[in-house]
C-alpha cells in the first residue's frame, strides 16, 4: 500500500466498482481521463495516461495536463474491438521542477550560476534519449551552462520553451507511483448505434387466420429497409407448450386453435434449439437470416431462458427447476402477473455448471448456426447477475460481434447491475417520460452521470407487453413525437409494429395491455398500408444514418426555450463536426410558439453572426443572427429537425 513515490493519484475517471468492471465504448471513441494528483510541498508533479489493447504487449503513452485544482486529464483512442485498459502514473519532475526554479530566480534579478551548474545534470541524464538536433542543442546548453562568458546566453536557453518541451518529452520518472489498470470493453458500431424494428413471424400472412411463415416474411424485408430499420426482432420462434397454454387476451383456458404464447417455449417438438414447425424449418430461418443480411438487416433473435411445462429439459433434467413437496413445479409469477404457462429455471440447482453450460450452449447454436449476432434477452433481471456476466463474456470471446439487448424494466439498480455484467444495450424507463420536465431530467440522469459509461439505452415508445398510457386511444401527432423523441434522443430505438405505425393501441381495461394481444394469437395485418407515419419514421430513420450526432446518445444539451410544451436541444458529435438543434412540440393538439436560445459558446458564435439552420424533415432554410430565435410547431409537423451550418 505504501511507497517511496510523492505523487498521490485519486478519483480516476471513468470507472466502474473500483475498476473491477469495464465501462463500455465503441470503435473509434475518444476515451476521455481524468484524475486528481497532489503531491507534497511546491515541486512540480507530472503524469501519464497509459493504455493497450488486450493483444498489445505495449503501453502507449499520453502525458496528462493540469486542468485546475489538482485534477489532470487526457484522453486516448480505442480502434480496436475488444478490451482496452488503462491506467495512470504519476511522480515528481525534477528536471522542470529544477527550470521552474531557475526561472522564478532569474525573474527574482538573483544570481544563478550555481542552478546552472545543476541543471547539467538534468541535460546529461536525457542526451542520450534525444534525437541529433537535440542532442546537438543539449551539448550547446552544457557548454553555455559551464561558461561564464556565456551566462545571458545561459539563462536565457535555461528558461526557454523549447527546453521545456525536451524535458517534456523525456522525462525522467523517479519514484514513479501507479494507479490500478481499468478496463474498457470495445464493441461495433452497432452497439451505440441501431434502429429496430419488432413483429411477430406467425403474424406475416397475407391470409387472415393463416400462420405465418419464414418464407412469408422474406417479402416484407424491402418495406422494413425502405422504412430504414437495420435490425428486425424476432419474438421466440421456438416450439410452444401444450400444457397450459394460454388463450387469447392471456386467458388461463387455450381453445381450439389458440397459438398460447410463444414465450411458453419447448413441446414435442423440441426447446430452445428447434423452431416452430409452423413457422418453416432450419433452411427457411437461414434464408430469411441471409435476405435480410443483403438488405443490411440483422435478425435479433430473443433468448428467453425459460420453459413450457412440456419443454424437454422438464423431463431430460428434472433437478434444473424447483419441485413443490406435491410434485408440482410453481409457475412463473410477476404479481400481479401470472405465467402458468411457463416453469422458471432453478439458477440454485446443485447441477448448475451443467445448466449454465446448457444456456451458452444454446446462445452459441443460434450465433454458430444461423449467423445470429443480437440477442434481446427477455427477463433477465430474473436469473441472476454473475450468470449474465459469464454468459455474455464467454459468448464475446469466441464472438466479439454478437450484442445483448436487456429486457428488464424493473429496479433502476438491477437495470443498471445487468448493464455493468456485459449487457450491450437497454430497455429503458423513456416510454413513461412525456412531460418536458421528466424528458429532460430523464436524459440529464442518462448522460451526465456514470451511467453514460456502462448503461446504454434504446428507446421504445411500445413493446408487445407496454401499451403505454400516453399511446393508448393517441392521435397521430402523439406517435409522431414519441417516434421522433426516440429517435433523436437516444441513438438506439425501437417500435413494436405495424402495430405502432397504424396506431393499434386499443387496451384491455385500466391496464398498458393491448386488447387482442399478438402474444398470445395471430393477428392480420394490411403490411402493404402506408400513411404519414411510415412516411416520417422513414425519413427520421434515414436522417440518423447520415448525421453523426444523431448516432450517438451523451452529447447532448437541452436548450432554453420558455414554454413548458416545446423542447428544445442541442446534440453533436465527438469532432463537433456535425451539429443539430432539435425542436419537438410536446401538445399534441394545439400549435406552440416560443424563443428559443441558441448554445452561442458551443457553437463558437458570437451576436450578429449568422449561421443556417437548414430544416432536415422539410428541406426549409432559415438564418439566424441572433441568441433567441422564434419557432412556432403545428401537430401535424410537431418537430424541427435543423442541421447548424455556420
Amino acid at each position: 500500500m505504501y511507497n517511496q513515490s510523492r505523487a498521490v493519484i485519486e478519483n480516476v475517471y471513468p470507472q466502474i466498482n473500483g475498476g473491477s468492471l469495464p465501462i463500455k465504448a465503441v470503435l473509434d471513441e475518444i476515451i476521455p481521463v481524468r484524475s486528481d494528483i497532489v503531491a507534497d510541498g511546491h515541486d512540480v508533479v507530472a503524469a501519464s495516461l497509459l493504455f493497450k489493447h488486450e493483444k498489445e504487449r505495449k503501453w502507449s503513452e499520453a502525458r496528462m495536463a493540469h486542468v485546475a485544482n489538482d485534477e489532470w486529464s487526457s484522453s486516448f483512442p480505442v480502434t480496436k474491438q475488444g478490451t482496452y485498459v488503462f491506467k495512470i502514473e504519476a511522480w515528481i519532475d525534477y528536471a522542470l521542477n529544477w527550470q521552474h526554479g531557475i526561472e522564478r530566480k532569474i525573474e527574482d534579478g538573483q544570481h544563478v550560476t550555481s542552478e546552472l551548474l545543476e541543471g547539467m545534470e538534468y541535460l546529461q541524464n536525457i542526451i542520450d534519449k534525444a534525437n541529433k538536433d537535440e542532442q546537438a542543442y543539449l551539448k550547446e546548453l552544457i557548454a553555455y551552462f559551464q561558461d561564464n562568458t556565456s551566462y545571458a546566453k545561459a539563462i536565457e536557453e535555461a528558461v526557454s520553451e523549447r527546453l521545456h518541451d525536451i524535458f517534456t518529452q523525456y522525462p525522467e520518472k523517479l519514484l514513479v507511483n501507479e494507479s490500478p489498470e481499468f478496463p474498457v470493453y470495445v464493441d461495433r458500431i452497432k452497439a451505440r448505434f441501431s434502429t429496430w424494428y419488432e413483429f411477430f413471424p406467425r403474424s406475416s400472412s397475407r391470409e387472415p387466420g393463416k400462420h405465418g411463415t419464414f418464407k412469408e416474411c422474406e417479402p416484407l424485408l424491402p418495406r422494413i429497409a425502405k422504412m430504414g430499420f437495420d435490425t428486425l426482432y424476432f419474438p421466440p420462434i421456438h416450439p410452444i407448450g401444450e400444457v397450459n397454454r394460454k388463450g387469447k387476451n392471456n386467458t388461463t383456458e387455450a381453445q381450439d386453435g389458440d397459438t398460447g404464447s410463444c414465450w411458453g417455449i419447448g413441446s414435442k417438438y423440441g426447446g430452445h434449439k428447434s423452431i416452430h414447425p409452423e413457422l418453416g424449418n432450419e433452411e427457411d430461418f437461414k434464408s430469411l437470416v441471409n435476405a435480410a443480411k443483403a438488405l443490411n438487416i440483422e435478425i435479433a433473435m430473443d433468448f428467453a431462458l425459460q420453459a413450457a411445462p412440456d419443454h424437454p429439459w422438464v423431463k431430460e433434467h428434472p433437478e434444473w427447476f424447483k419441485w413443490r413437496p406435491d410434485g408440482t413445479v410453481q409457475y412463473a409469477e410477476n404479481p400481479p402477473k401470472k405465467y402458468q404457462d411457463i416453469l422458471p429455471i432453478y439458477y440454485e440447482s446443485k447441477d448448475w455448471k451443467n445448466l449454465w453450460q446448457e444456456m451458452l450452449d444454446t446462445a452459441l447454436y443460434w450465433v454458430e448456426e444461423f449467423g445470429i449476432h443480437v440477442f434481446r434477452v427477455d427477463n433477465p433481471h430474473t436469473k441472476p447477475f454473475y450468470f449474465w456476466g459469464w454468459l455474455i463474456g464467454e459468448v464475446k470471446k469466441k464472438h466479439p460481434d454478437v450484442l445483448f439487448l436487456s429486457e428488464a424494466f424493473t429496479k433502476p439498480k438491477v437495470m443498471h447491475q445487468l448493464a455493468k455484467q456485459g449487457f450491450t444495450q437497454s430497455y429503458t424507463y423513456f416510454t413513461w417520460r412525456n412531460t418536458k420536465h421528466e424528458i429532460i431530467e430523464y436524459l440529464e440522469e442518462l448522460t451526465q452521470t456514470d451511467q453514460q459509461w456502462f448503461f446504454r439505452p434504446n428507446f421504445w415508445p411500445n413493446t408487445p407487453d407496454i401499451n403505454p398510457w400516453a399511446l393508448q386511444g393517441g392521435n397521430e401527432a402523439v406517435h409522431l413525437q414519441k417516434y421522433f423523441l426516440a429517435g433523436t434522443l437516444s441513438s438506439n430505438l425501437g417500435i413494436y409494429g405495424p402495430v405502432f405505425e397504424q396506431m393499434q393501441s386499443a387496451a384491455l381495461p385500466g391496464k398498458e395491455e393491448y386488447l387482442d394481444s399478438e402474444k398470445f394469437q395471430i393477428r392480420y395485418w394490411d403490411w402493404e398500408q402506408e400513411n404519414k407515419l411510415t412516411t416520417l419514421i422513414s425519413k427520421i430513420n434515414h436522417i440518423r444514418k447520415e448525421q453523426p450526432a444523431l448516432q450517438q446518445t451523451n452529447n447532448i444539451r437541452f436548450l432554453s426555450i420558455e414554454n413548458d410544451q416545446l423542447l428544445a436541444y442541442y446534440k453533436y458529435d465527438q469532432t463537433r463536426e456535425n451539429e443539430i438543434l432539435a425542436v419537438v412540440n410536446l401538445d399534441p393538439y394545439y400549435a406552440q410558439n416560443g424563443w428559443v436560445q441558441l448554445p452561442m459558446e458551443d457553437l463558437g458564435m458570437h451576436e450578429g453572426q449568422t449561421i443556417r439552420v437548414h430544416d432536415l424533415i422539410t428541406g426549409s432554410s432559415y438564418h439566424w443572427d441572433k441568441e433567441w430565435n422564434f419557432v412556432e410547431l403545428h401537430p401535424a409537423l410537431p418537430f424541427h429537425l435543423f442541421k447548424i451550418e455556420k
